[in-house]
């Protein structure tokens, strides 16, 4: 069992300092990174850990209800059972995506995946890597680093089934009835994603861009509902899921992708180069009322939606992915009485199962593969890189960065990696 934290951990740095993206074999050699270099600085903290044997786990919990209160929770660590494995959490990434599970969480059952066991209270899920300090699972050894999803909290003690090179399925009573996706973990040695020297981008991008790779995919299995010579309007269009999706649309012919953000990130989301046009939300009336469009929701700003709504007599379909103006959901119910059609919450599980079955497992991940290291490779070319790293070590730091996130402010490039 290992120390999440202690006094050698605690001076290393508070806040790391920001760096471009890393390097692997597809990303340019001018954009890895400068600094301190991610294996060191990970190999430091795991290294202070294993010299302070820890007995309990520390949480990050928020309420449920008002997501700005949170609180750090210690919990005593019991012994494992048979079959079980416990895991050091390295680090995760912490981004709107985040922010969204806590939005929905109990709509899609986000909180659901690691239950605190007091009402009220809620861990949001992260996509992250963790190491095994202790195993009691055949098949998985001490040292073995997998990537998954993870509580915000120092250790996890996961139930391992189905367990294969790739790695395994966590088989907890509570998580066998949530989607597939979310409860497997998968062997950094085995895994065609991983690369040590971009860890801190898999955890910001990966799961993002999986998802902006299914809503592409999704329309288009669809044929953007009609609207294929139209406009798809996206909000929240700084979001990295959103100009990861505008990442996948540019590369059909005819599509035009109007990104919509507020007046501060207008230049952030012009540089990308992957917008048609970039609007601020107060300037629909530039875009003709009879165009037809598709609306792809990442902000779920209930006043734009309205607006949306009801000056584009053609929209065609609203989709609905997240939640990134969390002070500005639409109430329950409030989109009843809505213009056109009906916004429609996309869960991209659906859409995995969809292609695995019409594609194969083996089809789908390659090409889901090979549309990843296109879109990093793009992400890292200078002159400007759409990512840059900033870590973050201990819970000050981590509760500075929620708050942040939270409030929806910020450099767009940043992306924030955190070490509990």
């Amino acid at each position: 069992m290992l120390a999440w934290d202690g006094p050698a951990l605690r001076t290393w740095s508070a806040v790391m300092p920001a760096h471009p993206v890393g390097h692997d074999p597809g990303i340019p050699a001018n954009c890895r990174q400068s600094g301190p270099p991610v294996l060191n600085w990970r190999a430091a903290c795991f290294m202070v850990r294993m010299m302070n044997p820890a007995s309990c786990t520390n949480h990050f919990q928020v309420r449920k209800d008002r997501l700005g209160d949170t609180r750090w929770l210690s919990t005593q660590n019991l012994p494992l059972v048979q079959g079980q494995v416990r895991l050091c959490i390295e680090s995760f990434a912490l981004t709107a995506n985040n922010i969204t599970y806590a939005a929905f969480g109990e709509t899609m059952n986000y909180w659901q995946f690691f239950p605190t066991g007091e009402a009220g209270w809620g861990c949001i899920p992260v996509w992250g890597f963790a190491t095994v300090t202790q195993s009691l699972c055949e098949g998985i050894a001490v040292g073995e680093k997998f990537y998954g999803y993870y509580p915000m909290a120092s250790q996890q003690v996961l139930q391992p089934q189905r367990v294969t090179p790739a790695g395994f399925v966590d088989g907890a009573a509570h998580r066998l009835g949530l989607p597939a996706v979310y409860n497997q973990y998968l062997r950094c040695s085995q895994d065609p994603f991983y690369a040590a020297t971009t860890e801190d981008v898999q955890s910001l991008l990966r799961p993002l861009f999986i998802t902006s790779f299914l809503i592409d995919d999704f329309l288009a299995d669809n044929h953007f509902f009609g609207a294929q010579e139209g406009t798809l309007l996206l909000s929240s269009a700084s979001s990295k899921t959103a100009y990861g999706t505008a990442f996948q649309l540019a590369q059909r012919a005819g599509i035009k992708r109007v990104g919509l953000t507020s007046p501060g990130n207008v230049a952030f989301c012009k540089s990308l180069g992957l917008y048609s046009r970039v609007l601020t939300y107060d300037q629909l009336d530039q875009l003709p009322a009879d165009s037809a469009c598709v609306y792809i929701d990442f902000a779920g700003n209930a006043e734009l939606r309205q607006r949306i709504h009801k000056r584009f007599s053609q929209l065609k379909y609203d989709c609905s992915i997240g939640g990134t103006h969390v002070d500005q959901l639409a109430a329950k119910g409030s989109t009843r009485e809505l213009p056109g059609p009906r916004p429609t919450l996309f869960f991209a599980p659906a859409q995995i199962k969809k292609r695995s079955a019409e594609w194969g497992a083996q089809a789908f991940n390659q090409q889901l593969v090979h549309a990843w290291q296109a879109f990093i490779r793009k992400a890292g070319q200078p002159p400007a890189p759409w990512l840059i790293v900033q870590r973050h070590s201990g819970q000050a730091s981590l509760k500075a960065a929620y708050e942040k996130i939270l409030s929806g402010g910020g450099d767009p490039r940043i992306g924030h990696v955190l070490q509990p």
